[in-house]
This record gives C-alpha cells, structure tokens and sequence, in this order.
C-alpha cells in the first residue's frame, strides 16, 4: 500500500508521498512514487501513483516511451492528445487513465486467476501555460475528478488516516511552505497508524505560473525531521485534550 497527497492553492501545488511497497508481511521494499514530466517548456506535470505495482510503472514506463518518441512530424488532429499535445489537464489526465485502463485489461485474467487486481489510481498536478493550474484524481477506471477551492487536496491509497489535519486546517490561501507541512504531518501520522505507509517522504512545491519545482525534499528513514514532527504534533494533541472543557460533574462534583 501506499499513501499520496496532493494539495491546491491559489499559490500553486504541493505534492507529498510515501515509498513504501507492501507484498506480504515478509516482502517490504521502496519505490519512488512520485514522477515528474517537462515535455516541453509550456508545460509541467507531476504524477504519484498507487495501487498494484506492476501497473503503475507499466504506465510509466508507457507515458515515457511516447515521450521518447519525440513530437511527430505531422501532427494528425484526431489523435488523442497525450502529455505533450494536451492543451487542458483534464486531456492529460485522460490519456494517463486510458493508458491505466489498457495496461489492467492486458493482465486481468492472469492476475483474476490468482486472485489479485491490477488496479491503481493516480493523482495528476500540473500546468499549460494559458491555462490554470490543477489536480486531478484518476480512478482505475479511467476516468477522473479535480480538486476545487472547497475540496482542495487528493488521496489516493491508505488516505483514510492522514485525512483529519487536512480536513481542519487545510485551505486553498496556505502558503506552499504551510501546505507543504501540513502534508507531511499527514504522511507521518499515517505511518504511526498503518505500517504499510513509511519512509522516504518526498514532498514537492510547484509556484503557479512558474512551470518549476521550487523545492523537492526527501526524508529518509530516521530522518530527524520525521522525529520532530512527531513529538511535536503529539504535544499540540496532548495539549488541546487538556483545554477541552471539563464535563459536568467535574465542574461540580457535589
């Protein structure tokens, strides 16, 4: 399993994941799940993924090969558009999830007969010059959602523990640097509650109309700022569990 955020602002995007993959209690090991496309100067993509392993980095390994390709000396315009030709998100999102969806129904049956699924979910930031910039959530369906100013962030994979600080401090006018932390104690408390999300964190910042990452940051395994973000964010608990209002019968024992 795995654990990826990405989180809209008016300032831009920030991305953050875990590189834990998970096979069986006795198969641990660590993948990169985040990736990051310039094409072509107009334009930046990053892309993290979750879900079977084998999937995802057969659509990486897709997405790439059409890269390498190089732009075609004719450009027909009924091909689907691709990272290179999309003039909106949603395109570039589109073609990732049909390329997701070919890549799951070349190995379903081989993995139905053991039981296993080829499914993966992705979550796609970016920008076109002249257009916005934005998230996107693919399903392994192909199809996709975006992130908007009242349901700002993304999740895909063990989300469900890393969900509370975004949901209550989370708002698309934080800084990137504030975003950026708030993703990362996501990433951390999940790792204190699930043992299939750890260590590498990596944690990007892309400035709006910069086509740039501004900071890539990585935290490896005993990394201190892990450690600090911990004992901080549990003494912040801690304290607020004490200046919560007494009940009743505390106030007034007689």
């Amino acid at each position: 399993m795995t654990y990826c955020v990405g989180f809209l602002l008016e300032d831009g995007l920030v991305f953050a994941s875990d590189s834990r993959t998970n096979a069986g209690v006795d198969y641990i090991s660590t993948y990169s799940k985040m990736h990051v496309f310039q094409p072509s100067p107009d334009r930046l993509f990053v892309l993290m993924a979750a879900g079977n392993l084998g999937t995802t980095q057969a659509v990486l390994n897709r997405i790439r090969r059409d890269l390498d390709r190089g732009p075609a000396a004719v450009v027909d315009p009924e091909a689907a558009p691709d990272l290179r030709t999309a003039r909106y998100l949603f395109e570039a999102a589109d073609y990732i999830g049909r390329i997701s969806v070919a890549v799951q129904n070349t190995f379903a049956e081989s993995l139905r007969q053991v039981g296993a699924t080829g499914e993966a979910s992705f979550i796609l930031g970016g920008q076109i010059t002249g257009q916005p910039h934005g998230l996107q959530m693919i399903y392994p369906q192909g199809n996709s959602v975006i992130a908007t100013i009242d349901t700002p962030y993304l999740q895909i994979g063990e989300s469900k523990y890393g969900k509370p600080p975004l949901d209550h401090i989370g708002h698309t006018k934080l800084s990137l640097e504030d975003a950026a932390r708030l993703c990362f104690v996501s990433q951390v408390i999940t790792r204190r509650s699930n043992l299939t999300v750890g260590p590498p964190f990596e944690i990007a910042m892309m400035p709006r109309d910069q086509l740039r990452i501004s900071r890539r940051l990585k935290y490896a395994k005993g990394a201190p700022e892990i450690t600090r973000v911990v004992e901080i964010w549990s003494r912040t608990m801690q304290e607020g569990l004490a200046r919560l209002p007494r009940f009743a019968w505390e106030e007034d024992p007689l």
